[in-house]
């Protein structure tokens, strides 16, 4: 589907400068970094359904051994 946006000079010309380093086009630019953004903001959502889900089954409270071993390798993680 074609879509008419305004972007800011800047903006236009880093995402112009991105897709020749790239290698692709302005359009796949666009397409990635709007997917992107999709999912962070839906992912709050899918965090709260996941959370009621474990709730019902009754596997929402983890025992120490899981709290520890969730926070050493989250702590490996980058964010």
């Amino acid at each position: 589907m074609k879509v008419a946006v305004s972007i800011p000079d800047e903006v236009f010309e880093d995402a112009e400068r991105l897709a020749r380093q790239l290698g692709t086009t302005r359009s796949d630019v666009y397409r990635r970094a709007l997917e992107e953004y999709v999912g962070r903001h839906a992912a709050p959502s899918v965090t709260q359904a996941l959370d009621r889900v474990l709730e019902e089954v009754g596997v929402y409270e983890a025992d120490e051994f899981t709290r520890r071993a969730s926070r050493r390798a989250l702590g490996r993680s980058d964010w």
